[in-house]
Order: C-alpha cells, then sequence, then structure tokens
C-alpha cells in the first residue's frame, strides 16, 4: 500500500495530466460537461459490472476511469473561471464533516440506522443543501433507483411501514388493481396496436384511456415490489440484474443449442424451445 504521501504525488500527476490534455489533445480540448456526460454514465454503469461481478482487478480500473471524469469536470470549470478541484474536495469534505456530526463534535448515535435516519434531515439543514425530502433524487435516474432512493430517503424521516410485512396487503392490493386495469384495456372498444408501448393515433379513446390506466397500476405494483425488496434488505436493482443476466444465459443457450441442430427459433414450438430452456436451467445457468 502507498503512504499518504505517494497517494498525493500520484493524485498531483493525475492533475499534470489532465492538464496536458487539455492543452495538447485535440479530443480532450474539444471536450465540454455536456459532451462528457454520455461517456461518464457509461463509465459508472461499467464501474456497476465491475461490482456486481465481484472482479477486483476491473473495479480498481474502473474507479481510475470515473476518478479521471471528476478531475476532468472540474478542469474545465476551472479553465472557464467557476470552480477547480480544490472547491470541489473542499464542498465534499465540508458536507461529511457536517452530516457526521456523530465523529466530528460531541453528538451521539448509537448504531448505523441512527446515522441514515439522521441524514436526511441533516441535508435539509446544510447551507445549499437540499430543501425538500426527495429534492436529492435526481428526475433522470433509472426508475427502479429512483423508487428505491426514493422510498429509502421517506424512511429516513419516519414515513415506512411499522412492520415490514404489512407491505404484503399493499402489494396485494396494486396487484389486484393491475390486474383489473390490464383486463379493461383488454376489453376496451376499438382495436388495439397490433404491438403495444404506447397507443398510436388510430386507437381509440377507449383504449386510450384504458391503456393509461393500465400503465399507472402497473408502475403502482412496480412501486409496491420495489417497496418490498428494500424492506427486506433486498436492493432491487441489483435483483433485477440478477434476473437479467440468468435470462441472458438460458436464452443464449437455448439459441446456441437450436442453432447445433441446425434448427430455427423461428420454426420451433413454444414446447420444443422450454424443453431445452429446461435443460439449461438443470445444468445451473
Amino acid at each position: 500500500m502507498h503512504t499518504r504521501e505517494e497517494k498525493l504525488e500520484r493524485f498531483g500527476r493525475l492533475l499534470d495530466i489532465m492538464d496536458r490534455l487539455r492543452a495538447e489533445c485535440p479530443w480532450n480540448h474539444a471536450q465540454t460537461i455536456r459532451t462528457l456526460r454520455p461517456l461518464t454514465v457509461e463509465e459508472v454503469y461499467e464501474l456497476s459490472d465491475a461490482v456486481l461481478r465481484d472482479d477486483e482487478k476491473e473495479l480498481r480500473k474502473e474507479l481510475g476511469d470515473v476518478m479521471l471524469h471528476l478531475v476532468f469536470y472540474s478542469k474545465i470549470a476551472e479553465e472557464e473561471g467557476r470552480y477547480d478541484i480544490g472547491d470541489v474536495l473542499d464542498g465534499i469534505c465540508e458536507k461529511m464533516v457536517f452530516r457526521h456530526p456523530h465523529v466530528f463534535s460531541d453528538a451521539k448515535a448509537a448504531d448505523a440506522k441512527e446515522v441514515s435516519e439522521n441524514w436526511e434531515m441533516m441535508k435539509t439543514r446544510e447551507k445549499g443543501g437540499n430543501k425538500r425530502i426527495l429534492s436529492g433524487v435526481p428526475a433522470s435516474m433509472p426508475s427502479v433507483l429512483k423508487a428505491f432512493a426514493m422510498q429509502d430517503k421517506a424512511r429516513g424521516v419516519g414515513f415506512d411501514w411499522e412492520e415490514k410485512s404489512q407491505v404484503w396487503d399493499k402489494v396485494q392490493e396494486e396487484l389486484g388493481e393491475v390486474r383489473a386495469e390490464l383486463d379493461a384495456m383488454d376489453a376496451a372498444p376499438g382495436e388495439a396496436p397490433a404491438s403495444v408501448w404506447s397507443p398510436t393515433e388510430s386507437s381509440s379513446e377507449a383504449f386510450k384511456a384504458a391503456y393509461d390506466r393500465a400503465e399507472e397500476e402497473v408502475g403502482d405494483f412496480m412501486f409496491a415490489t420495489i417497496n418490498a425488496a428494500r424492506l427486506y434488505g433486498i436492493n432491487p436493482d441489483t435483483a433485477l440484474s440478477r434476473a437479467c443476466d440468468k435470462f441472458r444465459r438460458r436464452f443464449t443457450y437455448l439459441e446456441e443449442q437450436t442453432i447445433r441442430k441446425g434448427r430455427s427459433l423461428h420454426d420451433m414450438t413454444l414446447a420444443e424451445m422450454d424443453a431445452i430452456w429446461d435443460e439449461g436451467k438443470a445444468k445451473g445457468l
């Protein structure tokens, strides 16, 4: 492991490299805060993948990529005379000190749960902080993560079930409502689109109204299910990611076995595909 001096030296080297890249590399010089955004999102997802795979070597690499982006944004802001990496670091240091009075002052916190419960209230009181509990949840956040974050922030101020088992009544209630609205959508007069992702201009007004109600109820059901996962200590985004990975493995097995037999999925019955799917499942895919 490196000493504090060695760590500071390497961070200084990164700052020096960024200075040269902005001055001497045409691509790096051309970047703006907006052009960096999609690249940063991609890097964060790559970091997330490394965490889920428990890939230590890849995780170290992706952490470096994300750190480069933090320095990149700060360098652009510095060139524009707005702030620099020193201001960024000052800001996060001040925030952490303010939000951890049990560490940096005489306040006490019994356990991690109490620290978490105090966190959101501290945010509403800090200078320049969020003035509403949910204002810190980005609008562009993926919906599963957004729902989880909003529920967790509400929990931080006591807006939660008294007993986690109580959530199941809500899940069952929402399931009943979503099934009723989906049945009503199917029964709505007027021709529905062949593949429904949203109503089209040719859809009947009755179908559009039924679709809108069904979409809302599907969202409510998903929100309730995410809430249940949260209450039982399961991160729904991680859980769904695992389900997607499992589906990918099994469907890829199905596809490869079909190709090996000289057949096409389009020409197979569902029963035939299910049989190969179950083979993959039995092999632990």
